[in-house]
């Protein structure tokens, strides 16, 4: 798989694929200029194993909570797509089905939708009381311990070439601790992330024998008709993670719900029949629209209250944007 990553065929289609809506950037500008002596540098670089990672940058942005985000250059944005285009195939056919973070034909609201099943499933159509156990893991992707997730791509990888290649990638960022941490800005930190999971996954599944359970990234949910059963499961979860992965689960967010009261999951709050906004969620979507009222944003917010009950929510957001646009104009 190394000479399959690094030939210059699949750099080319990794570049064609980095540069869509990015060519106006001035970073994505710059190496383009000398576009072919850059990548024949990379290649060489690869290919003689004096390749070596660059530095970060670091910014912040406010998405539902302020999350610091590390760029990497061009060069090394190119690679990681080069090696992510080879590796997620692989790896794809060993992820459970019920996994439903940055991948093909997966994403949150196939999740919000098998959700909703297993609530169906375990209730037996709403005839009996459907328990849920929410999780998820503290600071999930600065926690990441680099030897446990070099190990696990062992497991799975036996071109050493290979291993040496993602060990420099993995090792090239650190979250405050020194062989910790994965960058957010990283496309190849979205592959390690499910590689790394996928082992609390199979673990539900063939050690746990646990039929009903989604992830999506580090937020995970199991089903049960039974609230003693899933009281029962915190404390093997919370070991199994330790142990082996390195990480903890948030106390302050392990929840056992059930539908008929409200499961607050991935944004939404499920009842047996519908679901609605979280409520942080919608005032944070008022504020914007009122702040600042771009179409675009609008559209985007209409896009995502279409898969929730949210007649009255979507009326409030189309007059809050229409009185934005207006007290715009006076002014």
């Amino acid at each position: 798989m190394f000479e399959e990553i690094i030939n210059m065929e699949n750099l080319l289609v990794a570049w064609s694929e980095f540069i869509k809506e990015k060519r106006a950037r001035p970073d994505v500008q710059i190496f383009n200029r000398r576009f072919m002596s850059n990548i024949f540098l990379l290649h060489r670089e690869l290919l003689t194993d004096t390749y070596r990672h660059g530095s970060y940058q670091s910014f912040k942005v406010n998405d539902s909570k302020p999350r610091d985000i590390h760029k990497a250059s061009v060069r090394d944005r190119l690679l990681h797509h080069a090696v992510y285009r080879v590796l997620y195939p692989y790896y794809e056919k060993f992820f459970i089905a019920d996994s439903f973070s940055c991948r093909n034909n997966k994403g949150t609201h196939a999740a919000l939708n098998r959700f909703h099943r297993f609530f169906w499933k375990v209730s037996r159509n709403n005839t009996r009381q459907c328990w849920v156990l929410k999780c998820d893991v503290r600071k999930f992707f600065a926690s990441i311990n680099h030897t446990a997730l070099i190990s696990i791509l062992r497991k799975g990888i036996k071109d050493e070439n290979l291993i040496l290649l993602l060990t420099k990638i993995i090792n090239s960022f650190n979250s405050g601790k020194q062989g910790v941490g994965l960058p957010l800005g990283n496309l190849t930190s979205q592959l390690f992330a499910n590689v790394y999971m996928n082992e609390l996954d199979q673990y539900i599944k063939q050690e746990l024998k646990i039929k009903y359970y989604i992830r999506y990234a580090d937020d995970f949910a199991i089903f049960s008709s039974h609230k003693a059963y899933l009281l029962d499961l915190v404390e093997p979860l919370k070991e199994f993670l330790g142990n082996e992965l390195k990480l903890q689960l948030h106390e302050d967010k392990i929840a056992i719900e059930t539908v008929c009261s409200g499961v607050d999951f991935l944004g939404w709050v499920h009842f047996f029949d519908h679901r609605v906004l979280r409520g942080t969620t919608r005032r944070r979507m008022l504020n914007r629209i009122r702040n600042n009222p771009m179409p675009e944003s609008l559209n985007s917010y209409l896009g995502l209250l279409k898969h929730g009950n949210t007649k009255k929510l979507e009326n409030k957001l189309l007059t809050e944007y229409f009185l934005a646009k207006e007290d715009i104009q006076q002014f």
